[in-house]
């Protein structure tokens, strides 16, 4: 994350610091010495600009050198990383939610039984209240990447060898893959479904809304060996930042109710949607190789990858039965809000 903290130090942090926080000092630039400083004046503490990776650099304007808090300071670090990813997470959110809800998610879900009342609204209003908390247990986090306590790493010289830079992908997927699923199986433990996971799965049949609509120690615990992995094994600066942006992505993917993937080794929408509907199969996140192991495999229904049978309304009852069979068992009382029956579906 030194990268991306870099970038939005030079375009915008630089200036809101030194704006907010000046150092009460002669102006400091790149070019001035100790030496040159009048006597009465004391200097923030030295800082020197390090590009955070060789292969490009933006040397820092005058208002890199104008704040109390200079670039390498702890507490600006821990704030500006706060909002890159509380803000950064709700740009990946609206645009590829966004994209996924008008060019992929069938609007027909809208007539499903389960379908909540105002769902969509209500899955936007649960992402804006959980993202700003995920953020802020995200950071502590990031900030010890930045500050050099991970296994990151730039040029490939520095790592393991090129072969790695090729091997951390699928290493990295099948080990986050892994510890999700755990995860993700304990929180549905009858004694933790009710307070923390409880509010994702409101969410009978999702929306692409519903794909960061969290409780946020729910969201939090589920990405914590995205960031357990670069403090135990190495992984390239750029491959880091790439795989954080593909995990939000893939989470939006798994909620757009489009049934690609008939693979027995992905865990892609169709799964993911047996999972909503049915509670306690397929709790993995990229693949279904741990439910399988684990005994909590269900194969999607045949009739999810045929278009003109997925949304028929026989099979949407017999789903909406066994639903709520399960949901008896699991929650108890159903206390959801369900849109009138006949009535038709709009985003509200």
């Amino acid at each position: 994350m030194d990268i991306v903290l870099e970038l939005f130090d030079t375009f915008a942090f630089d200036y809101v610091y030194a704006a907010v926080l000046p150092n009460n000092a002669p102006n400091f630039s790149p070019n001035t010495t100790l030496s040159s400083i009048d006597a009465p004046f004391h200097s923030p503490k030295a800082w020197e600009y390090v590009p955070a990776t060789n292969y490009f650099s933006l040397q820092p304007r005058q208002a890199a050198y104008n704040s109390q808090w200079t670039r390498d300071d702890w507490r600006r670090q821990f704030v500006s990383l706060y909002m890159i990813t509380w803000v950064f997470g709700l740009m990946v959110y609206y645009v590829f939610a966004s994209w996924s809800y008008f060019f992929i998610f069938d609007k027909s879900t809208f007539k499903h039984p389960k379908y909540l009342k105002n769902q969509i609204r209500l899955e936007i209003a649960q992402t804006n209240r959980a993202l700003p908390l995920m953020a802020l247990f995200t950071a502590p986090c990031f900030l010890l990447e930045v500050r050099g306590y991970s296994f990151l790493y730039d040029n490939s010289a520095d790592g393991p060898g090129i072969w790695y830079n090729i091997i951390q992908f699928p290493f990295f997927i099948l080990f986050t893959d892994f510890f999700i699923y755990w995860i993700h199986r304990g929180l549905h433990h009858p004694r933790i479904y009710k307070y923390l996971h409880k509010s994702h799965h409101k969410w009978i049949v999702p929306t692409p809304y519903a794909s960061h609509a969290f409780h946020p120690m729910d969201g939090f615990a589920q990405s914590i060996p995205y960031h357990v992995f670069p403090f135990l094994f190495p992984l390239q600066k750029f491959a880091y930042v790439f795989l954080f942006v593909f995990i939000n992505i893939w989470t939006v993917l798994i909620h757009d109710g489009e049934y690609v993937a008939d693979n027995p080794i992905i865990n892609g929408a169709a799964c993911h949607t047996m999972h909503h509907l049915y509670f306690n199969y397929n709790y993995g996140q990229f693949t279904t190789l741990w439910d399988r192991a684990g005994g909590s495999y269900r194969k999607p229904n045949d009739e999810l990858f045929r278009k003109e049978l997925k949304m028929c309304q026989s099979l949407w009852k017999k789903q909406s039965e066994e639903m709520e069979k399960i949901a008896a068992k699991v929650e108890g009382k159903d206390d959801r809000e369900y849109a009138p029956a006949g009535e038709a579906k709009k985003v509200r």
